[in-house]
């Protein structure tokens, strides 16, 4: 009777702190999900210190540590998260950790300049990333489209159409699915810049430009981004490809063309 009142208190101390525990990775994955990436990265390191917890929390410290690297560059920042990543024993997560694994694998990969490997890793993750939150499922979507275009863009042209009908077509069940998608938004205007199709581009910018109105933010962000794709990348090409005398005329009026079905929707 001792003993098993001696276990019995010794679970009873135990499960408040695998439940702060738990709450610290939930935590994380709230930080990580709003872009509050160093609070991530503090409440990820204490859950690295309960020993119920810790081989989950390597999964999600290691993301952090990637976005880390992503808006500082700092060598150390990538280097730790992948060994995060690489110490977690996958036998021990569950399905939903398992996805975000994948997806930290992935990321690794698209930070050492393994653009095809890292898409190849992306792309089935995009539908288990489904059952996660929107924003995470959005930014997997987003993070396959950029590892295959950035491999797009180092093969000869022959080969580009072929990659970028796959993100185009991809995007095009996505936007099946949900409206609103902001990925699906663009990449379906940069798919068909970059597989050449210059007049599907502008149409498309168009159209999800409108379109843009549907998502969380109003169409901010993707309005932004397709602009900057717009002035910076289709216009000039289309004025290129109309090997004008004066190309800098031509870019002036489809620059204008461009701001006048802007303002004709400005409220």
């Amino acid at each position: 009777m001792r003993t098993s009142a001696v276990l019995a208190l010794a679970v009873c101390l135990l499960t408040p702190v695998v439940a702060r525990a738990q709450d610290a990775i939930a935590e994380t994955r709230r930080l990580y999900n709003a872009g509050q990436y160093e609070e991530a990265e503090r409440v990820a390191r204490a859950a690295l210190e309960v020993p119920a917890t810790a081989n989950s929390a390597k999964v999600v410290f290691g993301r952090v540590l990637l976005e880390r690297y992503r808006q500082s560059a700092a060598p150390e920042h990538l280097a730790e998260g992948r060994a995060a990543l690489r110490d977690a024993d996958p036998t021990l997560l569950d399905p939903r950790e398992r996805v975000e694994l994948t997806l930290g694998f992935a990321e690794t990969l698209f930070f050492e300049d393994r653009f095809a490997a890292a898409a190849e890793l992306f792309e089935p993750a995009v539908e288990a990333s489904a059952r996660l939150a929107l924003p995470e499922h959005e930014r997997v979507l987003d993070w396959w489209a950029t590892a295959l275009d950035r491999y797009a863009q180092t093969r000869p042209l022959q080969e580009r159409a072929l990659l970028y009908g796959r993100i185009s077509r991809r995007m095009t069940a996505e936007l099946a699915r949900n409206i609103a998608s902001v990925p699906a938004g663009y990449w379906l205007v940069a798919a068909a810049r970059g597989s050449g199709d210059l007049d599907g581009a502008w149409s498309l910018a168009m159209a999800n430009w409108l379109r843009a109105v549907l998502a969380r933010d109003r169409g901010a962000a993707l309005r932004g981004d397709l602009d900057r794709l717009m002035v910076q990348a289709i216009i000039p090409d289309r004025a290129a490809r109309m090997a004008a005398r004066d190309t800098t005329a031509v870019i002036t009026g489809l620059l204008a063309e461009w701001e006048s079905f802007k303002a004709g929707w400005a409220k």
